[in-house]
């Protein structure tokens, strides 16, 4: 090895002993380890409440029909937004994974789990159903009720508004006459039969 490698491997071991000791420390600075005793706080805890009235960045819910299916306290008739046939899909989908285990396809209340011995929903035909307001559904879905259980934490708002959408159009779909099926559907309709 040559006078100068030699001394350019000097100079590069000496570089990194010098920069290995000007850390900052910044790992081993004074913090606390979870539910530890704290001397500085009066109550002796160094787990700090939440402030009153803080809300998660992105968790602010101040959508009343949204969030709640209500308008000033009362179950609303209308939708937080228009309804699309995207939607409708969307609450068919959701509806056939989580509704229809109890529900049925259908939403008669005749599913899987009732056929083997869970308690039966009440059909979501009865004229009880029908007149109620697509908040109700919402409602249910989010706060559960009798035996059927809450669905907030596996089904977002807009998925509840989309199965309370399909709801609607199942319900609707039952109690249907030809007289409200477009002129042009009933030619098309016709056509098949023949």
């Amino acid at each position: 090895m040559t006078e100068g490698a030699r001394y350019k491997r000097v100079i590069v071991f000496l570089a990194a002993v010098l920069l290995a000791a000007c850390q900052q420390r910044m790992a081993d600075q004074p913090r606390y380890e979870p539910l530890q005793k704290s001397e500085f706080f009066g109550d002796n805890r160094s787990a700090r409440p939440a402030v009153e009235g803080a809300v998660a960045r992105g968790a602010l819910q101040n959508d009343e029909l949204f969030y709640t299916g209500k308008i000033g306290g009362k179950e609303a008739d209308t939708f937080p937004y228009p309804v699309t046939e995207t939607m409708f899909r969307r609450g068919q989908e959701r509806f056939n994974i989580y509704c229809s285990p109890c529900h049925d396809r259908t939403g008669r209340g005749e599913g899987l789990v009732v056929r083997r011995g869970y308690r039966p929903p009440p059909s979501l035909h009865i004229d009880r159903l029908r007149q109620a307001p697509a908040g109700h559904f919402f409602e249910v879905m989010t706060h559960g009720v009798g035996a059927m259980p809450d669905y907030a934490e596996q089904v977002p708002p807009e998925d509840r508004w989309a199965i309370a959408a399909y709801i609607r159009a199942l319900q609707f779909s039952q109690q249907a006459r030809l007289s409200d099926v477009p002129e042009n559907e009933r030619r098309r309709l016709a056509e098949t039969k023949r």
